[in-house]
């Protein structure tokens, strides 16, 4: 049997690197002896990521255009071409049966080149308002694999595929892992548990909201897991204590989602997949600074089928305490939200978007 070969490319966030390498991952325990090559943007955090998960990466001279006239917009047609040759150069080397995409600034030129080399191309789309790099690129690609319905006004509809986001295995594995999580973090089990997730660089909103409430937590008598990201440890450290613990990161999502109660989360696409599939009560801050909004549209069709509770920033002061309050003191509002957004969850994405990329090769 001959050895596959794919490229995937995908980066710029922990949104678009970890569908990749889950992509990744199930295509190596269906062809074992497979050879898989990563393309990302040299400066961003695949350039770690990845090999961290196994895989080789190349990195290309690429980043998004800014919004307003800078000095990188100037440089973005040299960055262009420099990596539409360099991608040139990688698939003529590397000569690979299919090339995936997940978004991201480097799988725009891999892809066009892909396209004009003939070699099949897949888009594996994670949010419900597509980016503009994925609007492109849907035109030649041969599958676009989506997590939301009505893309159709996007996307060509006979490419599109309904399989949800992939989801690292590992991440969503909790059952009966819940009494391991809460000795993990040294939580007390008779005390309601509440993780706060920022995103892998934390969110800034988010943390300045529960540093003005950390009074408000203390006296409903709960316990926070309060991941803060990297750029804002150094600030918020200061407030561990044994009701509070404030982290960077957290290596051990499935324990920690084991172990909560309620989350409180940003909506970036990776976030909302995972956490219907693990199914806990959420409520969704989405972050408003994203392209064409996409966060508050990814929290919005979960909420407007009542998995979730949806508080835009712009409400936080007005609307966060008495929402919170209402919640923890309702268990079957819990419940209620924890069952709906499970229906919504589509556990078996990455398989199903291996069987479309399977389709191309034979």
């Amino acid at each position: 049997m001959r050895t596959y070969k794919f490229i995937l490319s995908g980066g710029g966030t922990g949104g678009h690197i970890y569908p990749a390498i889950a992509i990744a991952n199930e295509l190596k325990s269906r062809f074992p002896d497979a050879d898989i090559l990563f393309v990302g943007a040299q400066d961003k955090m695949e350039m770690q990521k990845v090999p961290q998960a196994g895989y080789p990466i190349k990195g290309l001279w690429i980043a998004g255009l800014q919004r307003r006239l800078t000095l990188d917009n100037a440089m973005f047609p040299i960055k262009l071409l420099s990596s539409l040759l360099k991608s040139r150069q990688i698939i003529k080397q590397f000569q690979p049966d299919v090339v995936i995409g997940t978004g991201g600034f480097a799988s725009g030129p891999l892809l066009q080149m892909a396209n004009s080399a003939g070699i099949p191309t897949v888009i594996q789309e994670q949010n419900s308002y597509p980016g503009i790099t994925n609007k492109l690129l849907s035109k030649k690609a041969n599958a676009i694999c989506v997590a939301y319905e009505n893309l159709e006004r996007f996307f060509p509809k006979d490419k599109i595929i309904l399989t949800g986001n992939p989801v690292r295995q590992d991440l969503i594995a909790i059952e009966g892992k819940r009494a391991e999580g809460q000795a993990h973090f040294n939580l007390d089990p008779n005390k309601k548990t509440i993780l706060i997730l920022g995103g892998s660089l934390g969110a800034r909103r988010i943390n300045q909201l529960i540093e003005k409430e950390l009074e408000f937590f203390a006296a409903q008598d709960v316990q926070l897991l309060w991941q803060c990201g990297k750029l804002y440890f150094e600030e918020y450290q200061k407030y561990n204590s044994k009701n509070v613990q404030v982290m960077a990161f957290i290596e051990r999502m499935d324990l920690v989602y084991a172990a909560a109660d309620i989350v409180i989360s940003r909506a970036g696409a990776s976030s909302v997949s995972e956490l219907c599939i693990v199914g806990k009560p959420v409520i969704f801050i989405p972050s408003p600074n994203v392209a064409e909004d996409h966060q508050t549209k990814n929290a919005q069709s979960v909420a407007n089928k009542n998995g979730a509770i949806l508080i835009r920033e712009n409400e936080l002061d007005a609307a966060f305490e008495s929402t919170f309050s209402d919640l923890i003191a309702n268990e079957n509002k819990q419940n209620e939200l924890s069952h709906n957004c499970k229906n919504l969850a589509l556990p078996i994405a990455t398989k199903a978007i291996v069987e479309e990329i399977i389709k191309l090769i034979k």
